[in-house]
């Protein structure tokens, strides 16, 4: 069972790496622009002008050598934080993984100190991640939360992270990733915004929350904790219920209970518990063609999610034949059943 799993696991997952672009959970919205038009008593014209130069910048690499000057030259100016804030949201919007490290690690060595720099800490994570430098994303991100407990954005950029490792078959941080899904869950759900986290980003980390809970059921499916990973599975489907990867896992769980009852009763003699037996197979075959429908529904229709749809296609038809008198007849309906309404124009 544990190698079906994974197996699932590393289709799914691949599926999700996808779809999840940003495994970072810093949103990509701009805070206020560092300069004001019009300086206020506490800002020099000097100053004003300076952050004005840093937010015209064309690019992240021509604002961060603005900014280094900036602060170098006004180490006090109120202006700072907004400086640091615009700053980081630029560097995390470059595109290029290397060019995003080497910015994002110039920049904490340019501002150590500042508390509006904290979450660049998450990006030079996301950074290592998306390099391919797993050890020392982990490694950089267990610093991070030793001073940081509540930096949500590590918590859920880890999270995801490690659940991909898993999905290659390397649990070497599978309790951990795991635990700090678990945290970011928590802090989602209870509404503990970070002092430092602005509302856009907040708001971002709460759209990671269905991701989140799906993981955690993946990584109790690739442990072998069935039972355990049901629930998450289920509150995956309830946050987001046109997401298929969810349907796909519990159809997974269901068609394994269905195999162990159907090869039970086929070892029973007639009688009563005989019958009972292929009454509690055919309730589970049945729900297995349901969660495998929903989850092709779901997926209908988006290329993103095709090895998915085929694989649960291919799973789902001998159920439904059986089912239907060796027929597939009304197998499309009942897909289309659970497709998504399509979104007004």
């Amino acid at each position: 069972m544990r190698n079906r799993y994974y197996y699932l696991l590393e289709m799914i997952a691949a599926l999700i790496l996808t779809i999840v672009v940003t495994s970072l959970a810093i949103a990509q919205t701009e805070p206020t622009t560092p300069a004001q038009a019009t300086p206020t008593p506490s800002v020099s014209e000097g100053e004003s002008k300076a952050a004005t130069a840093i937010n015209d910048a064309p690019d992240a690499a021509a604002k961060l050598t603005l900014a280094e000057a900036f602060v170098k030259k006004y180490p006090k100016s109120s202006l700072r934080p907004k400086v640091v804030s615009h700053l980081t949201n630029q560097i995390s919007r470059v595109t290029d993984d290397a060019q995003r490290l080497a910015l994002a690690e110039r920049f904490q060595k340019s501002f150590p100190g500042d508390a509006e720099s904290q979450r660049i800490g998450a990006l030079v994570v996301d950074a290592y991640v998306r390099t391919k430098r797993v050890d020392e994303a982990f490694n950089l991100g267990a610093n991070i939360l030793t001073k940081q407990p509540d930096n949500i954005e590590v918590l859920t950029t880890l999270a995801i992270a490690g659940t991909d490792e898993v999905r290659r078959q390397n649990p070497k941080y599978s309790d951990t990733t795991s635990q700090y899904a678990l945290k970011a869950i928590e802090m989602i759900e209870g509404n503990k915004k970070p002092a430092s986290l602005d509302d856009a980003a907040w708001t971002h980390q709460a759209t990671l929350l269905p991701r989140l809970y799906l993981d955690r059921g993946a990584l109790a499916l690739a442990g072998g904790k069935i039972a355990e990973a049901r629930p998450h599975l289920e509150k995956a489907i309830s946050l987001d219920p046109a997401e298929p990867s969810a349907y796909f896992f519990l159809g997974g769980i269901v068609d394994e209970e269905y195999t162990k009852v159907a090869e039970s009763f086929q070892a029973m003699p007639a009688g009563k518990e005989k019958q009972d037996a292929l009454r509690k197979a055919t309730e589970l075959m049945d729900k297995v063609i349901d969660l495998y429908a929903r989850a092709l529904g779901a997926a209908a229709d988006k290329a993103e999610y095709k090895p998915l749809y085929d694989k649960a296609l291919e799973s789902i038809t001998p159920y439904y034949k059986y089912r239907h008198n060796r027929s597939t007849d009304g197998l499309q309906q009942l897909i289309d059943k659970y497709k998504a309404p399509a979104k007004p124009s």
